[in-house]
């Protein structure tokens, strides 16, 4: 078995529920989801790194590759520190990482990617519609402007989408993002399932 996090990764532009549905993953046994959006927000915003991360996030724009990953590292390391993710048990549910496709050649290094959930939402007005509901009910003040949900959305259509090419296709699963959470669930679980299955037959060689 590969000495890298065995992970699946979470896919799709904002609002598409990844977050909704990786904390949905993150409470079935076996399953240990890392969102970097959760990440960030935990960081000091007095911190070098937190400035760092509001500046760009202010915008709507992408933290730099180096300093996503670094911290993500760490963040990782920590919670196996902590005992919280067990990775020779766990199968890794990434959300939010990698987002460029110079992060994901950077990240093949300490992930092997067994997995792609590909939510898809057609109707573009219906993500805008989920980031100002969402905003409303955090209080997430950087959703809530129109400008920034705009320009978040164009950030994924020209940074994110095109790192779904740098895996090959077999391994990419389109899921219908709209529905209810347990309905939405139950289409990534019929694609996870075998995934996490397979993982449990290598571990228990």
């Amino acid at each position: 078995m590969s000495d890298r996090y065995q992970a699946i990764l979470l896919f799709g532009a904002p609002g598409a529920g990844k977050g909704t549905q990786g904390e949905l993953l993150g409470n079935i046994p076996g399953f240990f989801h890392i969102s970097t959006g959760d990440m960030f927000r935990t960081l000091d915003r007095h911190s070098e790194l937190g400035k760092v991360f509001d500046s760009y996030s202010s915008r709507g724009e992408l933290v730099p590759d180096e300093v996503t990953v670094d911290l993500w590292r760490e963040y990782t390391k920590a919670l196996t520190t902590l005992s919280k993710f067990k990775p020779r048990s766990d199968l890794l549910a990434l959300d939010g990482i990698p987002r460029t496709v110079a992060q994901t050649e950077i990240i093949k290094q300490y992930v092997d990617v067994r997995g792609i959930v590909h939510l898809v939402a057609p109707s573009t007005e219906e993500m805008v519609a989920r980031l100002q509901k969402r905003a409303m009910e955090q209080k997430r003040v950087d959703d809530a402007k129109i400008e920034v949900i705009r320009n978040r959305l164009d950030v994924y259509e020209r940074e994110t989408r095109p790192v779904l090419d740098q895996f090959d296709a077999s391994i990419v699963h389109e899921v219908n993002a709209l529905g209810t959470p347990a309905e939405v669930l139950g289409g990534i679980l019929q694609v996870l399932a075998p995934i996490q299955a397979s993982i449990s037959e290598l571990v228990a060689k």
